[in-house]
């Protein structure tokens, strides 16, 4: 695909989704309240533990509340409605400042901090023995690699993916494991952005890859200088 092309149709979604973005849950209590409608005598129809990361969406006709989009440790899929007060957004810490992008690299760097993401062009015919295929309605669907859900494809072939995700915050060096970023296809790195909780020592990297259908949002954390976990979803 045409570079100029791509990153159009990379604007244009990151313009849609100027309204939802990664956000963390707080409450004293330790979890929130999720409501069928925006409004507090809604029915509960879950819970979220406080500290959890969830995918937030906000429209000026919901108030003060917004839609939040969470999976639980048993892979079940949540929706509903959180009182914004109960949220804190991602992009609310402090912004660790790009100073390099293009394809292959994105690099971050304060005094204390430095982050490196680095990907290349997909070889498929090296690693396509390691995709698998699922049987939905007699039809097979290819959407694993090497046992996890493909993101970013929409079905078609993967043009790139990461090599590796690193960070040195206050001398101590995290590398994001192997596992957790190669199942992530068509690298975007013009639109990563890092940001840092000061008062947690928490490391947030987030970014939106792909395109049109096969566009996800993804977000590493990486805690206390030991990387905790990954939240990755389809903001559509």
């Amino acid at each position: 695909m045409n570079h100029k092309y791509l990153l159009v149709l990379l604007f244009l979604t990151v313009c849609q989704l100027a309204s939802a973005q990664f956000a963390k849950i707080i409450d004293k209590e330790g979890y929130v309240n999720v409501r069928k409608q925006a409004t507090v005598n809604s029915a509960i129809v879950s819970k979220i533990a406080a500290d959890e990361i969830v995918y937030a969406f906000t429209d000026e006709t919901f108030g003060d509340w917004v839609i939040v989009d969470y999976t639980d440790n048993h892979n079940k899929s949540i929706t509903g409605y959180v009182h914004n007060s109960r949220i804190k957004y991602i992009e609310s810490y402090k912004q660790i400042p790009t100073v390099f992008s293009d394809e292959g690299t994105g690099k971050f760097m304060t005094k204390d901090i430095i982050v490196q993401i680095n990907s290349d062009r997909f070889d498929y015919e090296k690693n396509k023995g390691d995709f698998s295929s699922t049987q939905y309605d007699g039809y097979a669907v290819v959407d694993k690699f090497r046992g996890q859900q493909v993101w970013g494809t929409d079905g078609e072939i993967p043009t790139s993916h990461y090599t590796s995700i690193q960070a040195t915050i206050k001398g101590r060096f995290i590398q994001i494991p192997a596992k957790e970023i190669e199942n992530l296809f068509n690298v975007n790195n013009e639109f990563a952005t890092c940001y840092y909780d000061d008062s947690n020592d928490i490391l947030y990297i987030s970014t939106v890859n792909g395109d049109g259908a096969g566009g996800y949002a993804v977000l590493f954390e990486i805690k206390k200088g030991q990387y905790n976990s990954r939240v990755v979803t389809m903001p559509f």
